[in-house]
């Protein structure tokens, strides 16, 4: 059957998603199973955004409202923009996939790092679009590079910020030096999944470029730090003419009724967020303190996960570690062979996990 595949299609090498909790269950006879493999929010939903959920199962006989009017309208009250700023998606994953069929010709290229989010690569691919890599710079976005790396077939630039699975970071200055420099015919677009957990002063504001630059799109996710990661819910920031455009190529009704009903609902639960971050940044700290205990080297994180190198094969561990109970993801599929990807979560959850690797690794305390 090969014949009938695009060519583009046979080279792709799919998403590894994480390990699924009740998959692990059956397979190795456990009871509990510990998931801190996909970066997902360990206190669940937000209250407020569960409630809202309830409310609307029974209006799921209705198309959802095609354009998502109430969810954009408090999402530029938000963030001081205009509705006609926001598209929503289908989780980023999605609005990847808009962007490169609105944005890119077939002989035209994007250009990203490696070691980062695999799904822009793999879309790419899927679009039959050429893509250009740079290496990370000390586990990095090197931005610098990128720009050597344009020439007049560029189209389009993905930067993860913070990077996934890395967990770093591109600062206020280093943004604004690629931008002074970027030609204004190439779109750069900010993924910014895990901004909820950023805690250093020069992260950049992207959203204020919006005013000066055209050429600027901003990813955002409700999956992360609202934990609604099932509903698939992220939208796209950008100039009021580029959304237009994305509009255009964006399927109807992509977002459900729920997802939008939580959505809307979680934009106003700041309590949830204040208390996410900080069961986020509490667990970080305790989690680097045992690891340089262990004598083990991180990479340090503003996002909700740390990249570990635990200086052997990281499927070894990642199947040593699933056998006790504890999911973690191994970077084989991004080329950090010795590394592990963990997810910070609940005090209890991190405790169990410095314990589960302790003993994976032969560590006594």
């Amino acid at each position: 059957m090969k014949e009938l595949v695009r060519k583009s299609v046979l080279n792709i090498k799919p998403y590894i998603p994480g390990k699924p909790i009740e998959e692990t269950k059956r397979q190795f006879g456990l009871k509990r199973v510990i998931k801190l493999a996909s970066n997902e929010n360990p206190l669940g939903p937000s209250p407020k955004a569960q409630n809202a959920m309830r409310k609307c199962i029974s209006g799921s006989h209705r198309y959802p409202d095609a354009q998502g009017f109430y969810l954009k309208k408090q999402l530029a009250k938000k963030f001081g923009l205009l509705p006609e700023n926001f598209v929503l998606g289908n989780g980023s994953d999605e609005l990847i996939d808009v962007l490169i069929k609105t944005f890119v010709e077939p002989d035209e290229n994007i250009i990203t790092s490696t070691a980062t989010f695999l799904e822009y690569e793999i879309i790419a691919q899927v679009n039959d679009r050429q893509v250009k890599k740079v290496p990370l710079r000390y586990f990095k976005y090197d931005l610098g590079a990128i720009l050597e790396l344009v020439d007049e077939k560029t189209k389009l630039i993905f930067v993860a910020n913070p990077n996934n699975p890395t967990g770093t970071y591109v600062n206020k200055k280093e943004v604004a030096e690629f931008l002074t420099s970027l030609p204004e015919q190439v779109l750069v677009v900010f993924d910014e999944a895990y901004d909820t957990f950023i805690d250093v002063a020069d992260y950049p504001d992207t959203l204020s470029y919006l005013s000066k630059k055209n050429n600027v799109v901003i990813l955002k996710t409700f999956s992360k730090g609202y934990g609604l990661a099932g509903l698939r819910l992220g939208y796209a920031v950008a100039c009021p003419e580029l959304i237009a455009y994305m509009e255009r190529v964006r399927q109807p009704f992509n977002v459900n009724i729920m997802a939008q009903a939580a959505g809307l609902a979680a934009l106003g639960d700041k309590a949830f967020i204040k208390k996410t971050r900080r069961l986020v940044l509490d667990g970080k700290k305790f989690i680097y303190r045992e690891l340089s205990k262990m004598g083990l080297k991180y990479v340090p994180s503003v996002a909700n996960f740390i990249l570990i190198d635990v200086n052997k094969d990281s499927v070894d561990i990642f199947k040593a570690m699933l056998k006790l109970g504890i999911i973690v993801r191994d970077m084989k599929q991004y080329g950090l062979d010795n590394f592990i990807r963990v997810t910070i979560a609940s005090k209890k959850e991190n405790i169990k996990f410095i314990q589960v690797l302790r003993k994976v690794l032969n560590i006594s305390r």
